[in-house]
C-alpha cells in the first residue's frame, strides 16, 4: 500500500516545478501533487486566453506563478500577477484567473479541519 500524501513528483530527487506541467494549445492541464483536508496542492499550465470562470473555494487559496502572468479577479479587483509573484484568495470569496497570455502556476489551497 503506498502510504505517500505527496503524488505524480518523484521523491528524493531535485525537480524544476515549472516543468511539471506543459503547456498545451487551447487547454488548461493540471497535475495534482497532493489532494485532500486540510491541503491540496496542484500545478497548472493555461494556454493564453484560457481560464477558471468565477468560484469560490472552502479553504484559502494561495496561487504562485511560476512562468507567464495571469488577471486574477477576486471579488470585484482584478490583479495582474506575473511569475515570481505570489496572491492569496480567501475562502469562500468569488474568484477567477484569466491567462494574459501562457502561464504556469502553483494552487495550495488550505481548508478548515474544523
Amino acid at each position: 500500500m503506498n502510504t505517500n500524501l505527496i503524488k505524480n513528483i518523484d521523491f528524493g530527487k531535485a525537480i524544476e516545478m515549472e516543468g511539471l506541467v506543459e503547456y498545451a494549445e487551447g487547454r488548461v492541464v493540471s497535475r495534482t501533487l497532493a489532494q485532500g483536508k486540510p491541503l491540496s496542492v496542484t500545478l497548472f499550465a493555461f494556454d493564453k486566453g484560457e481560464e477558471i470562470s468565477s468560484h469560490s473555494a472552502g479553504g484559502d487559496a494561495m496561487v504562485y506563478i511560476l512562468d507567464g502572468e495571469a488577471e486574477i479577479t477576486i471579488g470585484d479587483s482584478k490583479t495582474i500577477v506575473k511569475k515570481g509573484e505570489t496572491i492569496v484568495m480567501p475562502a469562500h470569496v468569488p474568484h477567477a484567473l484569466l491567462a494574459t497570455e501562457q502561464f504556469k502556476m502553483l494552487l495550495i489551497v488550505v481548508f478548515s479541519l474544523s
